[in-house]
């Protein structure tokens, strides 16, 4: 569920005042209250940025020719992909040779024009640093046959990694602690988001596609209109001016331009109010317009497409990897491969933690079926293992390994399983790991056993453990959190000497609010307080 709130601690690059809360601009929504208390600040511009960006890549095959022109390769801008230290391995192709492609959009709330300043409001920020606050993984299988978008929420806390501008040599260093992720934009541009992501989802990311506010009004108006569906007439304006504006009747009609932009800002008004509601609002919107972009024959008129074309070319910031129309209208082919029956949207799981949020285990479960390519919508074959890569570092004798055990058995309701780590040590001194040496100290809370290993000498030493020992390759995994090869003996054994391993659970988890593509149902429900 998307939700957005105030900082837990300002940042210097931090805005204390949501620009789009002010009533006085006649912008977004101000705080709201759910049925917990205050409800975070609303997780704005959602999927607008994406629907912009969407609209030109999906038309793309619709008249090649236009785009390109050479003044549409100069209106793109460009910057390096990543500026983070760590390196996330690209994925094994599949046994066709095939492999998926990971595209990071993001949506900056800049107001370095006068018309990104209008449409933002609030004139007080004009020129300050932007923020990241959209942030959306766009996953295509490797056999081309399904698309996963997986969205995260602007007040998401985590450790943004150490980044280097390219372009002065600025060192940013890691965060003191967890930040809002919004904020990694700040920290030398959007190779830095793309960096937090790796570090926090462990996926590769291949591109990545960066809009600014106009571009989304200019396309809507150039695709002719999105169709979206309230189950009442609505008006998202309270007593005391909080609200986007919207103003819709009962039943189905095309928005766009800047009623675009009020749909996908709406919070008051829908449902419950909460960012959930407008998370489902936007997502109705991508998918509405991802089907328009398909049958709407009048994007076969030339004059359209161009203005499109120019529109969207002027709202881009990429990776050189996606700097010219060419490159982009070879994307296009890729993405048109999907259908909107294959496409499923869902927000990253998360909790509140005061006013902010944190991903959950469940998220964890959405970022691995992402790693896997395992579709979320389920209706994927049964997924083919890859094959397994030689580390580059052999493994050292089973005398030789020194492995530290770690009880890891703690749970939400279950207290840490006692003499764990000393049973372990003993199991794999017996199986010639002489080395092995307990953590008595350290009580973590671990749902899956895992081996861990700090750097790629040892990786080689951690697969021979878990080798040893049964568990699967997959939950040998890279840290930073430890010095040598530890095993942390999770919830999952939580007693004997022999792990066997869980089936793995390869169902998209309910709390990522899925959304499939191909649903032109879906109606949103009006608020009896801002209906007329």
């Amino acid at each position: 569920m998307t939700q957005n709130a105030a900082p837990e601690t300002l940042g210097d690059d931090e805005r204390e005042v949501d620009p789009d809360d002010s009533p006085a601009e006649g912008g977004d929504e101000g705080e709201g209250k759910g049925a917990d208390g205050p409800r975070p600040r609303r997780a704005r511009r959602l999927l607008k940025w994406f629907a912009a960006v969407l609209a030109l890549l999906i038309v793309g095959t619709a008249g090649a020719g236009y785009l390109y022109y050479r003044q549409l390769n100069h209106n793109i801008k460009k910057d390096a992909l990543n500026l983070g230290d760590a390196e996330v391995a690209e994925p094994t192709p599949n046994a066709a040779g095939q492999t998926p492609l990971n595209i990071l959009l993001i949506g900056s709330d800049a107001r370095d024009t006068e018309k990104n300043q209008q449409l933002g409001g609030a004139r007080e920020t004009f020129g300050s640093t932007p923020l990241a606050d959209v942030q959306m993984l766009v996953h295509l299988s490797a056999d081309r046959s399904n698309m996963s978008v997986v969205s995260m929420p602007r007040d998401t806390l985590l450790q943004i990694p150490k980044c280097t501008d390219p372009d002065d040599g600025t060192v940013y260093p890691a965060s003191d602690g967890r930040t809002m992720t919004n904020q990694s934009l700040g920290h030398g541009g959007p190779g830095c988001t793309v960096a937090t992501w790796q570090e926090l989802t462990g996926i590769h990311i291949d591109h990545f596609v960066m809009v600014d506010f106009a571009g989304v009004v200019s396309m809507a108006d150039a695709v002719g209109g999105v169709p979206v569906c309230v189950d009442a007439n609505i008006h998202s304006r309270d007593g005391q001016g909080h609200g986007s504006g919207l103003k819709l009747e009962k039943g189905t009609h095309p928005v766009k331009g800047e009623q675009a932009l009020q749909w996908l800002r709406t919070r008051y008004g829908f449902e419950d109010g909460s960012d959930l509601a407008r998370a489902k609002a936007q997502h109705m919107y991508m998918n509405s317009l991802v089907r328009e972009l398909r049958e709407n024959a009048t994007l076969s008129n030339p004059n359209k497409l161009r203005r499109l074309a120019e529109k969207a070319t002027e709202a881009l910031t990429v990776d050189p990897g996606l700097d010219t129309v060419k490159k982009l209208y070879d994307l296009s082919t890729e993405l048109r491969k999907v259908e909107p029956e294959r496409i499923t949207m869902t927000t990253m799981p998360n909790r509140y933690v005061g006013a902010r949020v944190e991903p959950t285990e469940d998220a964890e479960q959405l970022f691995r079926l992402v790693r896997e390519d395992i579709a979320l919508d389920g209706k994927d074959a049964e997924p083919v293992k890859a094959e397994e890569k030689t580390p580059s570092d052999p493994a050292a004798d089973d005398a030789d390994i020194a492995v530290q055990v770690r009880n890891g058995t703690r749970t939400d309701t279950l207290a840490v399983a006692p003499g764990r780590t000393d049973t372990v040590v003993t199991a794999l001194r017996e199986k010639g790991f002489t080395s092995a040496t307990a953590d008595t100290i350290s009580a973590l809370s671990e749902k899956r056993t895992v081996v861990q290993y700090p750097s790629a000498d040892l990786e080689g030493d951690a697969r021979r453990v878990a080798d040893a020992l049964g568990v699967p390759a997959s939950a040998v995994k890279r840290s930073t959190e430890v010095s040598g090869v530890t095993l942390v003996v999770g919830a999952d054994w939580r007693e004997g000497t022999t792990y066997k391993a869980p089936e793995e659970d390869n169902t998209t988890p309910e709390t990522a609010q899925a959304l499939n593509g191909a649903d032109d149902k879906a109606c949103m429900h009006v608020s009896p307080g801002f209906t007329w």
